[in-house]
């Protein structure tokens, strides 16, 4: 029976990642003996279902993971929680108890899935294939992990010929519909084009509905500024009117031109308290319009809502604009946009008052030495504001946040894998805090081996858990269960076959510079240990302080 789920499963996925156990053995063998489908092993379980999702975010093609029961199942939790808090698909390919009834050591696995957000699909010797292909279905439909159960005495029974199963049958996107649907639609354009600040900010949700050149057309019909989400950078075409991330990781003087927007149109964007700065990000007087397919809108100053898909909303949008004979605004050509978009980049010498380089400095100088063709993945913890202001990426699948939906760290170094594999001409480049990466550190060496010389980690250490630190030391809370033995993860890089070196100085990162001009295949995994301070802190951590006094 295992034969029958992996030959079907592998129809529709091109990557496995996971550890290999005596519950799904016979799946492993039936992959690796009869599909095209390829396993990369990772030493535990959580970062087979983190690599899953790391390589949906990166692709948008569907990875499966794989675990034994009981033990390599919980294992799993924490990455499968974070993937239905963050609306990703894939596939959990897991073992589970007999037929019969559980065994001493096993635990209610559906009930456990189900806790974090999964449903369970069990196979059967007689629909196996069905139910693969349906559990398919409602992970890519619903944008959510799946879990697809093979009981422990049915692994390795012979189910005969593999039958013919349909294929998933997927929705269309989500189409405005009726008489109101069109009435807003209409309204939105005409104060478009009697705004005279428009403001465009979309999310992760319009670059999967593929309407960065809708969004495009429509920044241009408008003489929009355009802003984004963390997980949708990149995803307008023209960045010269574009200000970056909206939120805690914006620009002052970004975040300023935000505020004197008269029309702001969210498009796929579910406007969480960070993305609203916790209710600062626009002013009282601005018009907010949401376009989403969730049924209702996100956040309390959305003042106007279209149910429907973003890239064919931006699009009726620009229709209409079209039928009014409306003209750009012309606002972004009267401000300096490049200017607003500028962080501090810290002291010259790289240096903080405590000695220990400033996190700042170190960020701004790796923006000029990565390879420009890269992926970053990036585990949770205070660090994640350096790389979401200081590196700009392409488009919204080369920035993989995973762990963030729910506040998570440590699942950083299996990330690597899913985006090497979902990418594998690009550089994949690891941001982590030394807690995160320390709680990681199985996986260190599936970082290594996957991604060989297109990998480059860059561990902060700072010794700590920083956002512990700076949210409850500043209360006046001990502070030595936050702190960290320095760590050399240099040390531990080099012990699984990477090149690590200790940045103390901002002239250790001219490694970087040899690094990038050595050929791939020459060149080995790079991890950055930066010996970073813990006093200075991230401006979006700084927000997230302040709104927690004001409470």
């Amino acid at each position: 029976m295992s034969a029958h789920v992996a030959r079907t499963v592998a129809r529709h996925v091109d990557h496995v990642f996971g550890v290999m156990g005596n519950g799904n053995a016979w799946f492993l063998d039936a992959l690796e003996r009869s599909t095209t489908a390829r396993f990369t092993a990772v030493r535990h379980e959580a970062g087979g279902v983190v690599a899953a999702d790391a390589h949906f975010r990166a692709s948008g093609r569907i990875a499966a993971a794989t675990a034994t029961y009981g033990a390599g199942f919980t294992n799993a939790l924490t990455a499968l929680a974070e993937a239905a808090q963050a609306r990703v698909p894939l596939v959990l390919l897991t073992g589970d108890e007999p037929t019969s009834g559980p065994r001493p050591w096993d635990v209610d696995q559906i009930a456990l899935a189900a806790a974090v957000g999964a449903r369970t699909y069990t196979v059967g010797r007689a629909d196996a294939a069905a139910t693969s292909v349906i559990a398919i279905e409602h992970s890519l439909t619903y944008r959510v992990p799946v879990v697809l159960a093979i009981p422990y005495d049915v692994a390795a029974l012979d189910a005969g010929p593999i039958p013919d199963a349909p294929e998933p049958v997927l929705p269309q996107p989500l189409a405005p519909a009726g008489p109101f649907d069109a009435a807003a639609i209409t309204d939105l354009a005409r104060h478009l084009s009697e705004a005279e600040r428009p403001l465009l900010l979309a999310g992760r949700g319009a670059w999967l509905a593929g309407a960065g050149p809708a969004l495009g057309e429509l920044a241009e019909a408008t003489g929009a500024l355009t802003t984004t989400t963390a997980l949708g950078r990149g995803v307008f075409p023209d960045g010269r009117y574009d200000l970056g991330v909206a939120g805690g990781f914006g620009a002052h003087g970004a975040m300023e031109l935000v505020r004197q927007a008269d029309v702001a149109v969210v498009l796929g964007a579910s406007l969480n308290q960070f993305t609203m700065r916790f209710g600062e990000l626009f002013a009282p007087g601005t018009r907010v319009v949401q376009v989403d397919i969730a049924p209702a809108a996100t956040h309390r100053h959305v003042g106007g809502f279209v149910r429907g898909d973003a890239a064919l909303v931006a699009r009726a949008l620009v229709d209409e604009l079209h039928a009014l004979r409306a003209k750009p605004s012309g606002w972004r050509e009267t401000v300096d946009v490049a200017a607003s978009r500028a962080y501090e980049t810290g002291p010259a010498d790289g240096l903080a008052p405590d000695g220990r380089l400033d996190p700042r400095s170190v960020a701004h100088r790796l923006a000029g030495l990565l390879p420009a063709d890269r992926v970053v993945v990036s585990d949770g913890g205070h660090f994640i504001g350096w790389a979401n202001m200081y590196w700009p990426v392409a488009a919204p699948d080369r920035m993989v946040m995973v762990g963030t939906a729910y506040q998570s760290i440590g699942l950083g170094f299996p990330s690597v894998a899913g985006a090497a594999a979902a990418r594998p001409d690009a550089a994949v480049v690891l941001t982590t805090g030394d807690g995160g990466g320390l709680m990681a550190l199985a996986d260190l060496e599936t970082a290594v081996r996957t991604a060989g010389g297109r990998g480059l980690a860059v561990v902060w250490n700072d010794a700590a858990y920083g956002a512990e630190v700076h949210v409850y030391g500043r209360q006046g809370i001990t502070e030595e269960p936050m702190l960290i033995p320095e760590a050399d993860f240099a040390a531990l890089a080099g012990a699984v076959g990477a090149d690590g070196v200790v940045v103390r100085s901002l002239a250790d990162l001219d490694r970087v510079g040899t690094w990038a001009a050595t050929p791939v295949a020459e060149r080995p995994f790079l991890l950055l240990d930066c010996r970073v301070s813990g006093s200075v802190v991230a401006p979006y951590q700084e927000e997230i302080l302040a709104a927690n006094r004001a409470r």
